[in-house]
């Protein structure tokens, strides 16, 4: 009885489609008597492959914030101090379209004399955020320095990205789905039998250059006595692949 009740779960099991992505190794042991068609065995693994890429993008992202008694004060302040940056970024050699408006706020700055006191406003912030992409990573340092010696005093963030993932997202795919064949063959070997015919196979992984991004927080200075250094390094791109196969029992 025991038997037959843990059979019949194998079977609901198989039935039920595909094991879920996060279980490494699957093995379906269906009876082919007990299905119509005479369905055979099958097992699941699957396989991570990565590869390396060279960024060949960067991305900074640059904040102008001014303070004034006065909102207006502050917003003419902060639009001659932005201009400057772009007009010295456009000088660099970055066309208006790699030149992006991120975002821009006004708020006034408030003051509280004293625990439950009414909130007195002591003036304004402005801050406009401005977007430089290059295509040209050696660019990075410049383009700080640039914005910062230009009026800019807040670097948010700095992230290094590769146009293309083509390639190494082929060599990361053949990589796992050798690693899953692997996996495969060992399971049938356990299992008493041999490795049969690939019958489904399936892949998830960036379909998107990766960019991660890199908290600068770098405050303006006054002078700069050399460029910044800035080494992007390389970055990962990792696949997943999920496979199923045919597992011939032993005669």
């Amino acid at each position: 009885m025991i038997r037959s009740m843990w059979f019949r779960l194998l079977i609901a099991s198989a039935l039920a489609g595909v094991a879920p992505f996060n279980a490494p190794a699957t093995l379906f042991a269906q009876s082919s008597t007990s299905l119509s068609g005479g369905q055979p065995p099958s097992l699941v693994t699957s396989g991570q492959g990565e590869a390396k890429v060279t960024p060949d993008r960067v991305s900074v992202l640059v904040n102008v914030q001014t303070r004034a008694p006065t909102a207006a004060a502050a917003a003419s302040s902060n639009a001659e101090r932005t201009k400057a940056v772009l007009d010295v970024l456009g000088r660099l050699g970055l066309p208006k379209d790699q030149l992006s408006t991120e975002g821009y706020s006004a708020y006034p700055e408030m003051s509280y004399d004293r625990v439950g006191g009414t909130p007195k406003v002591i003036g304004y912030v402005v801050t406009n955020s401005v977007r430089a992409e290059s295509k040209r990573i050696e660019q990075a340092g410049a383009i700080i320095d640039a914005a910062l010696g230009a009026g800019a005093n807040l670097i948010n963030s700095l992230s290094f990205y590769a146009s293309s993932i083509d390639e190494p997202r082929r060599q990361a795919i053949a990589l796992a789905v050798s690693s899953a064949h692997a996996d495969a063959e060992a399971m049938a070997q356990a299992a008493g039998g041999r490795l049969g015919a690939l019958l489904e196979l399936s892949t998830q992984g960036p379909t998107a250059p990766p960019r991660p991004m890199f908290d600068m927080a770098a405050r303006g200075k006054t002078t700069m006595a050399e460029q910044t250094p800035i080494n992007p390094g390389q970055q990962t791109v990792n696949v997943f692949v999920t496979a199923r196969w045919t597992f011939v029992p032993r005669e």
